[in-house]
């Protein structure tokens, strides 16, 4: 098995900078090697102690829930992703709400003044994509959920395809908890946005004519 490495000061080569040295021995204080001049020396470490929060990620309708290990001062916002691990897979979760030991939500918090971190997976997500005919009336429109990465991008005037459809973007609505866009609805040409920041997103749906043929 590999050494253990932690980062502190040398008092031969290093004694106002951190250095990596190897972990040899835990008993009786830390002894610890430098690996920059080889000088042998004790130490103390100090252990990284966290605090375990209840975790509920919610996928497609369904919610699973596990819990985090996070450093008691780390400050926890909205929008912020983390991978979880459930019974059912590791997920990469994004949070969407803060909940206190009273039950207040917030948009940011202290991980000590967290009771519960609700989060949504946004590893592989379903996009709401309503699409219309290239001619016709809205009414002809029709409601489709495609499952993609949750980090593959749409753009506005692209033809994408996905789920056996094949559309042109024309509009893209961001959700509420997504972060890094000036707003959060989008229709001018070049513009994209990551799925996992999809609420819903409208286009041109390409095969209509295709489909209505195959009808008579």
């Amino acid at each position: 098995m590999s050494q253990q490495r932690v980062a502190v000061r040398c008092p031969s080569c290093s004694p106002g900078a951190e250095t990596v040295h190897e972990v040899l021995n835990r008993g009786g204080g830390v002894t610890v090697r430098c690996s920059e001049c080889g000088h042998v020396h004790k130490t103390t470490i100090e252990e990284e102690t966290t605090v375990e929060r209840r975790v509920v990620v919610s996928q497609d309708g369904e919610s699973m829930e596990s819990t985090v290990e996070v450093p008691p001062e780390e400050r926890l916002v909205v929008g912020d992703e983390f991978l979880v691990e459930t019974d059912e897979a590791i997920l990469t979760a994004r949070v969407t709400s803060l909940e206190g030991p009273d039950g207040a939500r917030s948009d940011g918090a202290d991980a000590t003044d967290v009771e519960t971190v609700w989060a949504r997976a946004v590893g592989n997500v379903t996009v709401n994509l309503t699409l219309h005919p290239k001619e016709g009336t809205h009414d002809e429109s029709r409601s489709v959920r495609i499952q993609v990465p949750g980090d593959e991008s749409f753009v506005i005037g692209r033809t994408h395809e996905y789920g056996g459809e094949e559309f042109s973007v024309e509009r893209i609505l961001v959700r509420e908890d997504a972060t890094d866009y000036e707003r959060l609805d989008f229709d001018f040409e070049g513009d994209s946005v990551l799925a996992k920041d999809i609420k819903r997103l409208y286009a041109r749906d390409e095969d209509a004519q295709a489909r209505a043929w195959s009808g008579w």
